[in-house]
């Protein structure tokens, strides 16, 4: 029985200066992802699709890399759109965060809704399974799409209790029925 695992980038060089979607893997992040590539949970994937946020597909071509994979992207598994306002400072973006999940129907300082991201996670996901051959499939994202895309396909209603606690973390469903088996776990 396949699975679909839904994996966050690991830790990432943070550059106030650069768009947030333009920033790259640390040494940690890289060192943590390649752990996981070696993992028992990723050695029967057999389809890798990522954002193409850079964070992202860095992390998947390392996944791909170690399976012998070329990792497709679809700009429909990128993080929320934050650009409105750009880099946050640690605390400030912890309660924006906070009001992101809290108020679903309303945009932080112009960010996209938390609704109409997981829309669109959702349908995106939807729409790489549709055509995905049932064996194991991973979707390399970000902390809060994959939180809402958990939230969505577990029955949940949308709530920052369920997102992870840092970065670099997957979930695990079943590919056939979209059940989550777990929550966010740690990659490595």
């Amino acid at each position: 029985m396949g699975k679909l695992l839904v994996v966050s980038h690991p830790e990432v060089v943070v550059e106030p200066e650069t768009p947030i979607a333009e920033w790259g893997l640390s040494e940690i992040g890289r060192a943590r992802a390649h752990t996981f590539a070696q993992s028992q949970t990723m050695s029967c994937v057999t389809d890798i699709w990522s954002s193409t946020e850079r964070k992202a597909s860095e992390t998947a071509a390392i996944l791909a890399k170690r399976l012998g994979l070329v990792a497709k992207s679809e700009p429909g598994l990128g993080e929320n759109d934050r650009s409105a306002t750009g880099f946050l400072p640690p605390s400030i973006f912890e309660s924006a965060a906070d009001t992101f999940f809290g108020a679903p129907n309303s945009s932080f300082r112009g960010w996209e809704t938390a609704h109409a991201a997981q829309l669109r996670i959702v349908q995106t996901v939807l729409s790489i399974g549709k055509n995905h051959d049932g064996r194991d499939l991973a979707i390399v994202t970000h902390g809060a799409v994959g939180t809402l895309l958990w939230c969505h396909l577990a029955g949940k209603e949308i709530d920052r209790r369920f997102d992870q606690s840092g970065q670099g973390h997957f979930w695990r469903a079943d590919i056939k029925t979209l059940q989550p088996e777990f929550g966010w776990r740690p990659i490595a």
